[in-house]
């Protein structure tokens, strides 16, 4: 009679109404939930963004689970399957039930990974690295499932540790058997611990934490396989090879397999993206649009907002037009005083028949100019106060400049009267002039 045993569950499965909890299943989810909690606070420290580890979590934790069931249905194929199976063929889906190889979920969960950091545009092997020390705690957590289900345990022992496993699952009256889901769970526990130590120490990146993680799991798994007696390949056998375990074979191959990566990679130390480029990600799952064009957007922005307050400074439209043709009345007003003043001087100086002829001649002239310059002008420019005949308007313009022409100085002084028709004479100066300047 052993002193000392670990009692078994008596059972795995409560009941909430008619909804089954199972014990298998809860310590499934609390190992995911630590996992992702870890790493996500890991990303974070590696400068990612918050929220990229819960994303990926997703499509990881699904194809796990499917990956994890399909290993453990085809290397126990003969439990579901054939004329000795112990269990119908549908029972194959029921994961709750217990039955997931931890191959399989890491080898469909990884394409997980795979396609959900492809999609953010991030490195494949940061993410690895990342994950890998919340993978081994929730493989610590979730091998206590297999001791509500009295399952995969190892062989008989004397030791004070031994499990004791009731008569529905396997064991035998007064005999203890090796806590295999124990040692594994110590196991993966401290691997854990060492791969936060090491990924600091020597700053294991590309990948090589995470091969750290293989090598790690697989020496252990090793050992720990060896003391089970769990029928695994056959229904009350486990098939072997070369006197070794299905999952020993596996255990040796991944190893190795982690050696060689670790060798291989040794000297790699390109950069690792942990942060998605801002031309193609923008957000959580979401595209944005590239730089460029927000840029584009900005600039346009900023022109529309400069053009209004131009607009509002200047007074719209109408004033700045108003304004385009005094500054050419103010240009033309020299040239308009000079044939004012050789009109006037002809007029005093010759008061005869001849000038009224020449001035009439003259006004016959400009007659001619002035509807040539109406048609050319625009519209607008017709309705300009400025540009009326007899307007006052160039010399008020002149005269708020800080020192007036000597032609303005000269318009200011007596001279004697012209007449009328002469007077008409003057008008088509500016017109002229503007007519001149916008046909160059």
């Amino acid at each position: 009679m052993p002193l000392a045993s670990i009692p078994s569950p008596s059972q795995g499965v409560w009941y909430l109404g008619f909804v089954p909890i199972r014990a298998y299943a809860l310590c499934i989810v609390l190992g995911v939930i630590v996992a992702v909690w870890l790493s996500e606070r890991r990303w974070r420290a590696r400068g990612g963004q918050s929220g990229t580890i819960v994303d990926i979590a997703v499509p990881a934790v699904i194809f796990g689970l499917i990956g994890g069931r399909l290993y453990h249905v085809i290397t126990d194929w003969q439990t579901y399957f054939g004329s000795r199976a112990v269990k119908e063929p549908y029972q194959a889906l029921f994961i709750w039930e217990g039955g997931l190889g931890i191959w399989g979920a890491i080898a469909l969960g990884g394409v997980g990974v795979w396609w959900a950091v492809r999609r953010r545009g991030i490195s494949m092997s940061a993410v690895a690295d990342t994950v890998a020390p919340g993978i081994a705690f929730a493989q610590a957590i979730g091998r206590w499932g297999n001791w509500f289900n009295q399952e995969l345990y190892g062989g008989p022992t004397t030791l004070p540790w031994g499990l004791e496993i009731d008569i529905n699952h396997g064991g035998e009256p007064g005999v203890l058997y090796h806590p295999t889901f124990l040692y594994e769970s110590i196991w993966d526990l401290a691997l854990g611990f060492a791969l936060i130590f090491a990924g600091r120490r020597f700053a294991l990146h590309h990948g090589r934490l995470f091969a750290l993680y293989v090598a790690g799991y697989t020496l252990g798994r090793f050992w720990i396989e060896g003391l089970r007696i769990d029928p695994v390949g056959g229904v009350d056998h486990a098939v072997t090879f070369l006197g070794l375990r299905i999952n020993q074979w596996t255990s040796i191959v991944l190893f190795l397999g982690a050696l060689v990566y670790l060798y291989v990679t040794r000297n790699k130390d390109s950069e690792e993206l942990v942060v998605p480029p801002t031309a193609s990600y923008t957000g959580p799952g979401e595209p944005g649009e590239s730089a460029a064009a927000a840029e584009g957007d900005d600039s346009e922005t900023s022109a529309s907002k400069e053009a209004e307050g131009s607009s509002s400074e200047g007074g719209g439209p109408k004033d700045t037009e108003t304004a385009a043709e005094d500054a050419d009345a103010t240009k033309a007003t020299p040239a308009a005083e000079d044939t004012s003043a050789e009109s006037s001087g002809e007029t005093s100086a010759e008061p005869s028949a001849g000038a009224a002829s020449g001035a009439a001649s003259g006004a016959a002239s400009g007659a001619d100019e002035t509807s040539a310059a109406e048609d050319a002008k625009p519209p607008a420019a017709t309705t300009s106060e400025d540009a009326e005949v007899g307007s006052p308007a160039p010399a008020t313009v002149q005269a708020s400049d800080d020192e007036p022409s000597e032609a303005a100085r000269a318009s200011d002084r007596p001279v004697e009267e012209p007449p009328a028709d002469s007077r008409e004479d003057d008008a088509p100066a500016p017109e002229a002039v503007t007519k001149e300047k916008n046909s160059r």
